[in-house]
């Protein structure tokens, strides 16, 4: 499972444990597309040394199915679920990544010690076209998602 928070618990698995990981928090508005992909691509590429989390400032309820088969399609098996970023509220990050410009704007005053960029990309369920064409928008943001964090976190190490 790639997910940080077991679907029947908040934010407890990040509050708990002595781990040495870094801890990030990926931020969108829905919490269904760019910031399940971004979570999903840190703990399975970066596990080592990140554990990655994400939320929403108005979660969706669901995970697009769109961005389970882009993560699929690398051999991301992912199960999150849609949270809020209110389930985190008191858990200590290193970074905090806003990865749209509504959760950017909304985003809360982060209190913790964690550093809070902005990294935006664009919403891939806003994509119009045949299913392909759909498709391969969810594929091109999973690959700038992938790339552009990978890179944004090493920075931090």
């Amino acid at each position: 499972m790639n997910s940080v928070v077991p679907s029947n618990s908040s934010a407890s698995g990040l509050r708990a444990g002595k781990e040495m990981k870094k801890k990030v928090l990926f931020l969108c508005t829905g919490n269904s597309v760019r910031s399940q992909m971004a979570e999903a691509i840190v703990n399975a590429r970066l596990s080592e040394t990140w554990k990655a989390a994400s939320a929403g400032t108005r979660p969706a309820g669901c995970v697009h199915p769109k961005a389970l088969a882009a993560l699929a399609e690398i051999g991301i098996q992912h199960t999150g679920h849609s949270k809020s970023v209110d389930e985190f509220r008191g858990v200590d990050f290193d970074l905090v990544v806003t990865l749209c410009d509504s959760a950017a704007e909304e985003c809360p005053v982060w209190l913790g010690k964690g550093k809070r960029v902005h990294h935006s990309f664009p919403d891939p369920a806003k994509a119009e076209g045949t299913d392909e064409e759909v498709m391969q928008v969810f594929r091109r943001v999973r690959e700038d998602i992938e790339r552009e964090m990978v890179d944004l976190l090493a920075q931090y190490d």
